[in-house]
């Protein structure tokens, strides 16, 4: 999205050939970027301004592509609709229209969700207080605050992720950190971006499911490497040492001014731990994988202040614990996180993905400790953000059958 507004040529090495990241770049193709794959994970992107697709912009399941592309959208000079699959129109989108109203925007939701049908509005800059730390929430409010009049400031309650405002300072946009914990974020646009020549670090999240299956495996010694390790997304590095799993971290640099090192796990003991406050939104989306660890943790495991899960791709909530009952798991769910007790013996079953792609690969790892093994359908939506991942499961001596 960046190096297609970018005033140049921007070469992108290690981008992700994803669901989620195809139909951003879809969508940008749409909106008039020259973007050319040199191989499958190099791309080279002319930027400059964007121009009136066509058709409305299909996001299929990528919820953090929507939002922020409505704040991009929201200060161009044209009209358009942002849409997506069935999933992404159940995903709440008030979230980003109300502070996006509040700068000017013209944006429409059908009943809060997508559809996003924006037409063109002047921008000015506003004040806005998070209700939660939200980085979507946060990052959409920023990219409209590139074409607004004045300085756009966000104020978190807490950290959030911050990869957007690191890749537009790394791209030449001033933005001034202040407060306590440097929570309040100031944009001043200036009107220009500069061109980026970044490898990016590889996710977090998809590493995560890696990092457990090690952790749980007896005998295990796995490496993982260059993997992106921003602190405002490295929750679950801190869990998983607080569990007592044997995690060791060598930093490699910055790309885009996102830190960047390999990691090394090895089968650990684990024992419960208890997750609240800021920790949560530090690994929001490794509480699938977490609910599997916790399976196997001596003692009680507790997550607390956690509700945004049951507004992700699915309720995450609901959904792992009963699926994880279907293997044997006993859960106590709670309004805002669960409790589980270890450590449990799971047993073979059928289970479902349900169409989210962290709820399909957590379950796949959970399938490598039940007893009899489990079979996981729906679980081809895991390409949304890990394409290859039973691939990847199989190199590392996973038994996975294709059904």
């Amino acid at each position: 999205m960046l190096a297609s507004l970018a005033q140049g040529k921007s070469q992108i090495r290690n981008w992700l050939a994803a669901g989620d990241t195809e139909a951003t770049l879809a969508s940008m193709r749409a909106l008039g970027a020259d973007i050319q794959r040199q191989d499958e994970n190099t791309l080279t992107i002319s930027g400059g301004e964007l121009r009136q697709p066509d058709r409305p912009l299909n996001l299929m399941n990528a919820g953090t592509g929507i939002r922020l592309l409505a704040g991009i959208m929201a200060g161009q000079s044209f009209p358009s609709v942002l849409d997506g699959s069935a999933q992404l129109r159940r995903r709440p989108m008030k979230r980003i229209t109300k502070p996006l109203r509040m700068m000017g925007a013209n944006i429409e939701a059908r009943a809060g969700c997508c559809p996003l049908r924006i037409e063109p509005a002047a921008l000015k800059g506003i004040r806005y207080e998070l209700p939660v730390a939200s980085a979507q929430v946060k990052s959409a409010i920023l990219l409209a605050g590139l074409y607004a009049d004045a300085p756009t400031t966000v104020v978190q309650p807490g950290p959030a992720r911050d990869h957007t405002e690191r890749m537009l300072r790394s791209m030449g946009v001033a933005i001034e950190a202040e407060g306590e914990d440097a929570n309040t974020l100031s944009l001043i646009p200036n009107g220009r971006l500069d061109p980026l020549d970044m490898t990016v670090p590889g996710d977090f999240s998809s590493a995560a499911f890696l990092l457990a299956a090690g952790l749980l495996t007896p005998d295990s010694d796995l490496n993982v490497t260059g993997v992106n390790l921003n602190p405002t997304r490295t929750g679950l590095l801190d869990v998983l040492r607080a569990m007592g799993g044997d995690v060791s971290i060598s930093e490699a640099g910055l790309q885009a001014g996102e830190p960047m090192g390999d990691l090394r796990v090895k089968s650990s003991r684990l024992t419960g731990c208890e997750i609240d406050g800021e920790t949560v939104v530090r690994m929001i989306d490794e509480f699938p994988i977490l609910m599997v660890l916790a399976t196997q943790a001596e003692g009680e495991t507790i997550v607390k202040d956690a509700a945004e899960l049951r507004v992700k791709e699915t309720d995450r909530i609901a959904v792992m614990a009963g699926e994880l009952r279907k293997l044997g798991a006993r859960i106590e769910e709670r309004d805002d996180g669960f409790r589980i007790e270890g450590p449990q013996s799971l047993i073979g079953a059928q289970v479902d993905g349900h169409d989210d792609h962290r709820i399909a690969m957590s379950l796949t790892v959970a399938g490598l400790l039940a007893a009899e093994g489990a079979i996981v359908t729906d679980a081809a939506c895991a390409a949304d953000s890990f394409p290859g991942f039973p691939e990847t499961l199989q190199r590392v001596g996973a038994m996975l059958l294709p059904e």
